[in-house]
């Protein structure tokens, strides 16, 4: 039995681990981190796709600037130099609608002038001043209808699909926008507490930035992983190949069990894990306090890479969203070589169309052949395309996790056992959100808290809504 210890042990290589302890070394660097990861890489969801010239995601395609501790990471990380960005107000996005593909504006108001819905249903809009907060934890599709009314549930849906890839009839309202849903309590309306707001904001001087940009890099998403990753190998703080079997609660701190015999000890643990992996061990280290469920859904998807020539007609933007009702093979798609430079072999254009989902596991299993037919036909409908110079079927591992049901529960548990355990932290893909920027703020907090510069959680946040 081979033994070590360090001051914090963080369980999972993923964004959220490698951003723990990038910077903790920033805040106190008399603190030594060790970031154990099963997998021969670090990086854990996000992965960059490299064939024949082309340059694709696995995961995530990157996050949007407007978060101030994604800056912090990307200036430790020293990738200043690298980012690219594809700012909103300049590249448009689309959702199908009826059959067709319709620009939708990034202001709410500029959308309101859109003739995308009657004005009837505009004007119900505006009633949501005078509807009375739902009780309980309604799924988004219910919220949407009660405040809003049903003539934007299209909208909500393709939100959702773009972000979760998720169910609006499963999705949780109170799990995937805490913020909006404080604002209806506290105000009794979504749109008065958003003015509210914003009237603070004016006196206060944070008046109106603008719009943000996505952000990547000009060699994809795992440039910032590894990059992050390299700096703490080089500091012997990264250990890869290093599966844990369990953790056990000791009376000065932690102990983790890793699959081949070794016990690395350590006075702040943290796991920084997909919720369902984080629940298997927690579950069987503290008896005592079992979390509400042991399991919560996920949704996984496929990305579908079609490489054209330059006869092919794709419209200028970010890509577009499907709603379910439009019955579309596709969720959507991105067109990546109009975001970011570098997508595409000269003369070419790359699309990555997104497949499967909480609604369609099933289209999974089809065969590279079969999923690429449909999606041609699928995208044939909605522009012009030729047939596809080169193709690609990306089938990702890891699965999206899905706030349904029970999630707000699982959430006040891990209040709980961070409460009764200080030095425990949880955090990773699925907990408080599954965006890159929710995952590095809240690696951010939390190292803050270990190295006593914060204690308490953040407020729930007022996400805007982009599609």
């Amino acid at each position: 039995m081979q033994s070590s210890s360090c001051d914090i042990g963080i369980v999972g290589g993923g964004i959220s681990g490698l951003s723990v302890a990038t910077f903790v070394r920033a805040l106190r660097p008399e603190m030594r981190p060790l970031v154990l990861e099963q997998a021969a890489e670090p990086g854990g969801a996000i992965a960059t796709f490299h064939g024949s010239g082309y340059l694709a995601e696995w995961g995530p395609h990157g996050f949007l600037d407007n978060c101030a501790e994604s800056r912090e990471l990307i200036r430790l990380a020293g990738l200043e130099a690298e980012a690219t960005v594809a700012p909103l107000a300049t590249f448009v996005r689309y959702v199908c609608l009826d059959g067709r593909l319709q620009c939708i504006p990034q202001k709410p108001l500029a959308i309101l002038r859109q003739p995308l819905i009657p004005w009837s249903a505009k004007l119900r809009v505006l009633g949501e001043l005078w509807q009375k907060p739902l009780p309980g934890e309604p799924a988004v599709a219910q919220w949407v209808a009660h405040r809003f009314g049903s003539a934007l549930l299209p909208f909500a849906d393709a939100v959702f699909t773009g972000t979760y890839a998720g169910d609006i009839e499963r999705l949780v309202i109170d799990a995937v926008m805490p913020g909006v849903r404080e604002l209806e309590r506290s105000h009794g309306s979504v749109i008065r507490g958003a003015v509210g707001r914003m009237r603070s904001a004016g006196k206060e001087g944070r008046g109106k930035k603008g719009l943000p940009a996505m952000t990547s890099f000009k060699d994809g998403m795992a440039v910032l992983p590894r990059r992050l990753a390299a700096g703490l190998q080089d500091a012997g703080m990264l250990t890869c190949d290093a599966s844990v079997a369990r953790i056990s609660r000791q009376q000065d701190g932690w102990r983790v069990h890793t699959a081949d015999r070794r016990e690395i000890t350590c006075r702040h643990l943290v796991l920084a894990l997909p919720v369902n992996r984080c629940l298997v061990l927690m579950a069987a280290a503290l008896p005592a306090m079992p979390p509400p469920m042991t399991v919560i859904p996920e949704a996984r998807i496929l990305s579908v890479l079609l490489g054209f020539d330059q006869r092919a007609q794709i419209p200028f933007g970010f890509g577009y969203l499907a709603p379910e009702r439009e019955q579309r093979f596709a969720l959507g798609a991105l067109f990546s070589s109009h975001m970011f430079p570098g997508r595409a072999p000269a003369g070419c254009q790359l699309v990555e169309a997104l497949v499967g989902g909480r609604r369609h596991p099933e289209r999974l299993e089809l065969a590279d052949e079969q999923l690429i037919e449909a999606v041609c036909a699928d995208l044939g409908r909605l522009m012009t395309l030729p047939p596809p110079v080169y193709t690609a079927v990306l089938r990702a591992k890891a699965g999206i996790p899905q706030l349904e049901a029970g999630y707000t529960g699982l959430l006040r548990w891990r209040s709980e056992i961070q409460a009764a355990h200080p030095d425990l932290h949880l955090c990773g893909f699925g907990w408080k959100g599954i965006g890159i920027n929710d995952m590095i703020k809240e690696a951010r907090r939390i190292a803050g808290v270990i190295g006593a510069q914060a204690s308490t959680e953040m407020a729930a946040e007022v996400k805007p809504v982009y599609f």
